[in-house]
């Protein structure tokens, strides 16, 4: 009998990834910690039409930080009634573990789809 893992049913494998495609893949999750959705977007535009590997992390990554933006704007409205601290410490720590979550994937070239994401860029 074959055992079902939640996890494994918002991922995709790949096959034929180069060096290359991967570190751009793992580049647009790292670093959109760091810099919102601007690397996530930077890279998409420059390997849509090159690699729909890169293409999918890109804009997965871009709709993470999107819903993640949302979630914290919700926090700061929150924060009037002081729910909203626990909840902005919640959204931080749980956006920076998926997102190595995410990197660690595409380092195993699997897309990785995000939990609890609003995606807006298809």
């Amino acid at each position: 009998m074959e055992q079902q893992n939640f996890s494994q049913s918002s991922e995709t494998q790949y096959a034929n990834v180069s060096s290359d495609e991967r570190t751009m893949a793992i580049l647009a999750h790292v670093l959109s910690v760091f810099f919102w959705i601007f690397p996530g977007l930077i890279i998409y535009l420059l390997k849509k039409d090159e690699s729909p590997y890169v293409a999918e992390h890109a804009k997965e990554a871009m709709n993470f930080q999107i819903s993640i933006t949302i979630f914290y704007i919700i926090s700061g409205v929150l924060m009037l009634l002081l729910i909203g601290f626990l909840l902005m410490l919640a959204v931080y720590v749980g956006s920076i573990i998926l997102c190595i979550i995410a990197t660690i994937k595409a380092s195993d070239n699997v897309l990785y789809k995000y939990p609890f994401t609003i995606r807006l860029i298809k």
